[in-house]
């Protein structure tokens, strides 16, 4: 979908947290063949004064208005409504670009929904580098893909791995693995934490053959990741450390990908595969 000359598409954002109140600022600035059309939150009366406050107009709907009234969806929510909207979008043929690239494991057959519906979901590239070197890799054969995430403990407390296990990160004076294993056991423990592994693996060797390493380390202040491919086109290996936002369980660079994601939207050119 591109924007018709003379009209831009029109943009919806779900989730009004760290990630969407960015995206929405940026919209709102104004970018070329993009309009802020509505916003969706939980706490509708909290996104409105979030909204007042950053000098933006528009128009604060319930989650599945939101579908109704925008041709591209931004959803930015907990992994617990991902399906709401993502039903939505998809019953209305529309783009849904997806955060919460874990929870699109856990819902997977929403794809084959969207391909039989005509509309399109897009996953951005979010905090992770290197993405489109792994979809190209994976054109050839991908033999192994590795991610060892460390982040400050207060970027991963309360995450539901730790939580049914009693684990405490407070207080930690050391650095200590918290888990090893796939990348969707990983997504599954820490929804808020690991989508970037969910989104390596879309792009590579899938979600059972990614394996995916999640640390705490008291010494970090920004959330670091770093990936290991072995394919037979090319060995390489990345790495990327990530200020946090506003919500430490984010980095900045993922609003930022998401604006650069709806910019290649409706772009004359666009680089990247």
């Amino acid at each position: 979908m591109a924007a018709r000359r003379g009209k831009s598409l029109t943009v919806g954002i779900a989730g009004l947290g760290a990630i969407g109140l960015e995206v929405a600022k940026r919209l709102a600035k104004g970018i070329p063949g993009l309009k802020l059309a509505a916003v969706s939150a939980r706490d509708r009366k909290a996104a409105a004064a979030r909204l007042k406050e950053a000098g933006i107009k528009a128009s604060v709907v319930p989650l599945p208005e939101l579908a109704r009234r925008a041709e591209i969806v931004v959803e930015c929510l907990p992994a617990t409504e991902f399906r709401a909207i993502a039903e939505a979008a998809i019953a209305k043929r529309r783009i849904l670009v997806v955060l919460s690239a874990g929870a699109l494991l856990a819902n997977f057959d929403l794809v084959e929904r969207a391909r039989k519906r005509d509309a399109r979901i897009v996953v951005p590239t979010g905090a992770l580098i290197g993405l489109d070197a792994v979809r190209a890799a994976a054109e050839g054969e991908i033999r192994s893909v590795r991610m060892v995430t460390r982040k400050p403990p207060a970027a991963l407390e309360g995450a539901p791995y730790l939580v049914a296990r009693g684990i405490s990160l407070v207080g930690l004076s050391a650095p200590r693995k918290l888990f090893e294993g796939s990348a969707r056991d990983g997504a599954a423990g820490f929804p808020a934490n690991v989508n970037v592994a969910a989104a390596l693996s879309l792009a590579g060797i899938g979600p059972d053959r990614t394996t995916l390493e999640i640390w705490a380390d008291p010494s970090l202040t920004r959330n670091t990741h770093a990936i290991d491919v072995d394919a037979d086109s090319a060995r390489f290996s990345m790495r990327i450390e990530n200020v946090p936002s506003e919500n430490p369980k984010t980095g900045r660079i993922t609003a930022l990908s998401v604006v650069a994601c709806l910019k290649s939207l409706v772009a004359p050119l666009r680089i990247g595969s």
